[in-house]
């Protein structure tokens, strides 16, 4: 079994659930399943299967405490929709944590695609970024998430804003153009001018989209980096029964293959040896760290407790002959014309 073909397998399967599903499936899910998914799969694509959390989210804080300021309802009227989304996604959450990331969202697939196409035509390094620079990166993800999701949406609520800032993560998100984009439709690829806050916005929003592609090339999982869906993952890590689990061992401080493998370049896998749920907040559960650890049951995915897939030195072994075999595909090379050398073969 390879893990990472497995995750991709899933991945594509899931792929076309949450973006041509109501298509393919009927109008139940065209109504949309939980509306409260752990995952950025869009509610501006009219074929989806389900949408993220951050959607409903942004609209109830937004329209359901601007009646509140208003006086047209109470308090706890305008909470109960906010903690009913909320309470949908801990319980998705529980069952399968960050996976949602790594294995469901849509978004993260496609940067998965760029990956593989950067890898081919050999933009792409093994380490994304520097740790410096992954350092200055992981507070974004937190800031999209109090701004973007509550901050504005509550300031527009107020009045201290204008309407254009009640849902204006949604007015960013690559995954609104991209989801859009993969039905055929260009309606979301566009600058709107009917305010000045919603072109600055809409500006914002394709100016992160092309960056993500480009940098998608050459760079894992840009966008996952900053995104406002993992800081809120985050922070119900602790209750989801999925974990990534460590048993260090003296080797440990010598290898490193593990951060090397993760396209989150989280160097904590490695340098931690004294902790046992290693499920940082950068963490997708994508489980390429656990593939290319060489060491029997160093690391491990574990559901409830029970050990789900954990390291091995065999399947390390027969991972690693298929990664050099995956490796030497070069689109790059695919039209070079050999050297004197091979030619006198």
């Amino acid at each position: 079994m390879n893990l990472s073909v497995m995750r991709k397998t899933v991945q594509g399967a899931l792929f076309f659930l949450m973006v041509y599903g109501g298509y393919w499936l009927g109008p139940y899910t065209t109504d949309k399943l939980s509306k409260a998914l752990p995952a950025l799969s869009c509610a501006y694509d009219p074929l989806s299967a389900d949408y993220c959390a951050l959607v409903p989210l942004q609209h109830q804080i937004h329209h359901g405490l601007e009646r509140v300021f208003a006086g047209q309802m109470p308090l706890w009227m305008a909470l109960l929709p906010i903690a009913i989304t909320l309470g949908t996604f801990v319980v998705l959450f529980v069952l399968f944590s960050k996976a949602f990331c790594g294995w469901v969202c849509p978004l993260g697939f496609f940067q998965d695609m760029l990956s593989i196409v950067g890898q081919k035509l050999g933009l792409q390094g093994k380490q994304s970024l520097t740790d410096s620079t992954v350092d200055k990166i992981r507070p974004v993800k937190w800031l999209m998430l109090s701004l973007l999701v509550f901050g504005f949406p509550l300031l527009a609520a107020a009045g201290y804003v204008d309407e254009a800032w009640g849902a204006p993560f949604c007015a960013v998100c690559p995954s609104r153009i991209m989801t859009t984009l993969m039905t055929g439709s260009t309606d979301q690829l566009y600058v709107d001018s009917a305010s000045a806050s919603l072109t600055g916005l809409s500006i914002v929003g394709v100016f992160l989209f092309g960056l993500m592609i480009s940098l998608g090339l050459t760079v894992r999982q840009p966008f996952c980096r900053i995104c406002p869906m993992l800081a809120l993952q985050a922070i119900f890590r602790k209750v989801g029964l999925l974990r990534l689990v460590k048993n260090a061992t003296p080797r440990c401080d010598k290898c490193g293959l593990c951060a090397n493998a993760c396209p989150m370049d989280i160097r904590e896998i490695h340098t931690e040896m004294h902790k046992y749920d290693i499920t940082y907040p950068d963490c997708t559960l994508c489980g390429r760290c656990v593939e290319f650890c060489p060491d029997d049951k160093v690391l491990q995915l574990r559901y409830a407790g029970l050990p789900v897939f954990s390291s091995s030195s065999h399947y390390f072994k027969r991972r690693k002959q298929s990664q050099k075999q995956w490796e030497t595909i070069s689109l790059a090379n695919l039209h070079r014309k050999p050297n004197a050398a091979q030619e006198t073969k």
